[in-house]
């Protein structure tokens, strides 16, 4: 009988993870617009102020402020049409007291202006005239110079990771490329006599080959590249070639089953013949995805995930996911926030592991729902029908039906 592993609770195992694998990136410069999902090796600045020039926020008419006080529809202020501001140009009409000047949104101010009156508050009297019926204060409905963002702030730091609406903001002030930490080359080892293709009809006793391309889409969505290496067989010389091969052409190794305590599991033999300093977790207090193995090849991270497609993507978010943020320079992955619902149904558990649900969430008498979907952690479908995961705190044995609790999405 194999000696049991020793689990750490999955906090603890992260840790033990971390100290093994350093922070750190490989630095490459590349276009603004192919920067999306990268991670920035540098922190930017802003070259200029945003806006550079006061701009009108709606259409209507540049005003002293001044000039309009006391305006009401029964009396209203008489100004004069000194004409119109146009877009893309520098403003060339200045307006002294007791005159206007027809300006457009996103457009620049008349000089000496400090206020917009909206088009809807005014009404012209004829083609030199308007009337004013409502005040406005000096500044009103006007984007003053360096209210977005102003020149020498911090516009992104180092370590975050480029959404969409980032790439606009760089753009916007004419940043055009940027210093970001190359991808981190992440190979995918299948392992098992039962595993075969996609392409390939499975024969009595086998399964298409799942986790394989399951981690290749999580570490694209994680910002690594992955290197599908195929399977291997159960056979312990043919998987450590197969690791040790990998090992040389990649950032980051992930192996797929074959990391729980039976004879015919290789994977953690496999690993230690790799390298010092080798397997530093073998065993996490989670359900699912207990067996995992977390190791190190000199700085080079190696993960063992089990076979089970549920518990790899559960232990790919709480491991791999880190693993690669670290691999681009950046400490602390970035999240996204639960969403909070409330439980449907109860969720058993037991005290002294972690325990991840996948929930489907559906609107139901003006609540968000999480209904907890109770299947094998082998099944694929338990996932691509959830929406998201409940996780069960180490302490609790369990989840009642009408608690608040936060789903972490899918």
């Amino acid at each position: 009988m194999p000696e049991l592993f020793h689990v750490l609770a999955p906090l603890d195992a992260l840790a033990v993870f971390r100290r093994a694998v350093p922070v750190r990136a490989t630095v490459e410069t590349i276009p603004t617009a192919a920067a999306l999902g990268r991670f920035l090796a540098a922190d930017l600045r802003a070259p200029s102020s945003l806006p550079s020039f006061a701009r009108s926020s709606m259409d209507g008419y540049a005003v002293r402020a001044a000039d309009t006080y006391g305006a009401t529809e029964g009396l209203p202020a008489v100004l004069a049409i000194a004409g119109e501001v146009p877009m893309g140009k520098a403003p060339a009409i200045a307006i002294s007291q007791g005159q206007a000047a027809l300006v457009h949104t996103g457009g620049p101010l008349a000089l000496g202006a400090d206020a917009v009156v909206m088009v809807e508050h005014t009404q012209l009297v004829d083609n030199t005239t308007i009337e004013i019926i409502r005040a406005v204060p000096p500044g009103e409905n006007v984007i003053q110079v360096g209210e977005d963002i102003r020149q020498g702030d911090l516009v992104l730091s180092a370590g975050h990771r480029v959404r969409p609406q980032d790439i606009g903001g760089l753009t916007a002030l004419g940043i055009t490329s940027v210093a970001a930490a190359k991808r981190p080359r992440v190979a995918i080892l299948s392992t098992g006599d039962e595993i075969v293709p996609p392409h390939a009809a499975p024969a009595p006793g086998q399964v298409r080959d799942v986790n394989s391309y399951t981690i290749a889409a999580l570490i694209e969505r994680a910002g690594g590249l992955p290197l599908l290496l195929g399977i291997v067989p159960d056979d312990p010389h043919a998987l450590r070639r197969a690791a040790a091969a990998a090992l040389a052409q990649c950032d980051m190794l992930v192996l797929s089953a074959g990391s729980s305590v039976s004879l015919r599991d290789i994977t953690a033999g496999a690993i230690s013949a790799l390298g010092q300093p080798g397997i530093l977790v073998h065993g996490v207090a989670l359900h699912p995805g207990k067996p995992t193995i977390l190791a190190a090849v000199g700085q080079t991270p190696v993960i063992g995930l089990p076979g089970n497609p549920v518990s790899a993507m559960i232990v790919f978010h709480l491991f791999c996911r880190p693993a690669i943020a670290w691999l681009s320079g950046c400490p602390d992955p970035p999240d996204s926030p639960p969403v909070q619902a409330t439980l449907a149904r109860n969720i058993a558990s037991a005290p002294g592991r972690e325990d991840f649900v996948p929930v489907r969430l559906e609107q139901r008498d003006g609540r968000l729902l999480a209904d907890p979907i109770f299947g094998k952690s082998n099944l694929i479908y338990t996932l691509v029908r959830a929406q998201g995961i409940v996780r069960v705190p180490l302490d609790k044995s369990g989840l009642y039906a009408g608690e608040i609790v936060d789903v972490r999405l899918l």
